[in-house]
């Protein structure tokens, strides 16, 4: 597991898997300080068909564990490449997310910071959950990881014995926990 580093950031994108990066928040937020959450508009309609919560109660949730900027919100400190913690999460990434980051796209905030955090060689870790994967999506993906990124997609395992669908959502958390390099006890690892 990488070192824990000292401040992260968060992105939620317009893919499924919203109940992951609640998780991933709450735990970050305890884990270092979690200086801003970034959140796209596809994100809200996702969590509004998957949590069944409209836009505010949602973007209210979030704001417990950090400040919370949409995506065209330019005046966020997360803006900037001076102002850059030293690790980011996209959770979950949106293969439209993917591809922006990939080709150097910088077209809204979660592009722009994550790009920052890449050229300063700080960690990215981009939890994509698309299924099945394209040409495309793997190419985009290959080419983050060249970049630098750690790709951890969101595939639950099932050695852990899950019991419940929560227990496939701390699983997943877990697993970007590991590669952002949070300690964490939110699933049984393979051995104990």
């Amino acid at each position: 597991m990488p070192c824990k580093p000292e401040s992260a950031s968060l992105a939620v994108t317009g893919a499924s898997g919203i109940a992951v990066a609640e998780r991933v928040a709450e735990s970050l937020s305890k884990c270092t300080d979690l200086r801003g959450i970034i959140v796209t508009k596809g994100a809200l309609e996702v969590a509004k068909h998957e949590l069944g919560v409209d836009s505010e109660k949602f973007l209210d949730a979030l704001s417990r564990y950090a400040p919370v900027y949409m995506e065209d919100d330019y005046t966020s400190p997360l803006a900037s490449s001076s102002n850059q913690p030293d690790a980011m999460a996209i959770v979950p990434a949106s293969t439209k997310t993917v591809a922006l980051i990939a080709h150097g796209l910088a077209s809204n905030l979660v592009a722009r910071a994550a790009l920052s955090i890449l050229r300063l060689g700080r960690r990215l870790v981009v939890a994509p959950r698309e299924t099945p994967l394209g040409v495309a999506e793997l190419e985009n993906l290959l080419k983050l990881a060249r970049m630098g990124a750690v790709i951890v997609p969101l595939c639950p395992g099932y050695y852990h014995k899950p019991k419940s669908i929560d227990d496939l959502f701390d699983f997943m958390a877990g697993k970007v926990l590991d590669a952002i390099g949070c300690p964490h006890s939110l699933y049984k690892r393979w051995g104990d």
